[in-house]
């Protein structure tokens, strides 16, 4: 990830345009965007999102709903696996696990400058999904 990036809800805005300090072309719906990357110290955010939507899904009037909701979040969730699998793999699970971000960060370290698109990471966690889950990542 370059140093020149803007931070967005939950990942950093790629987009140079954006970046530069111009209008976001996509009225700043970052989530759907190609341009949105996530860092190793985005974990956390993501996890606790994860766990908002679960519970959100729990509460719901009935199971069309909380079916819909899983539905809905569903690419976020291969995201955020994606991202474990990828912090894992590079050795840096542990950090980002660890990350306390109410206290001081060397924000040049690599938790932070180690970032992955998010619909790659989604598409990673597809490709290495077992047949029976393969009609999950279509969807």
């Amino acid at each position: 990830m370059s140093r020149r990036s803007t931070p967005a809800e939950g990942g950093f805005c790629t987009f140079q345009p954006v970046v530069d300090g111009g209008a976001c072309p996509w009225d700043l719906n970052c989530h759907s965007c190609d341009k949105f990357v996530l860092s190793g110290a985005d974990l956390l955010y993501w996890r606790r999102k994860r766990e908002q939507w679960r519970l959100l899904a729990e509460g719901a009037p009935d199971d069309a709903t909380a079916d819909y909701l899983h539905r809905y979040f569903e690419p976020t969730a291969r995201a955020i696996d994606g991202l474990e699998k990828a912090l894992a793999g590079l050795g840096l699970l542990a950090d980002a696990l660890a990350l306390d971000l109410r206290k001081p960060q060397d924000y040049f370290h690599r938790i932070w400058s180690t970032a992955f698109r998010a619909a790659d990471l989604a598409d990673a966690v597809c490709d290495d999904a077992e047949p029976s889950e393969q009609e999950e990542c279509a969807g």
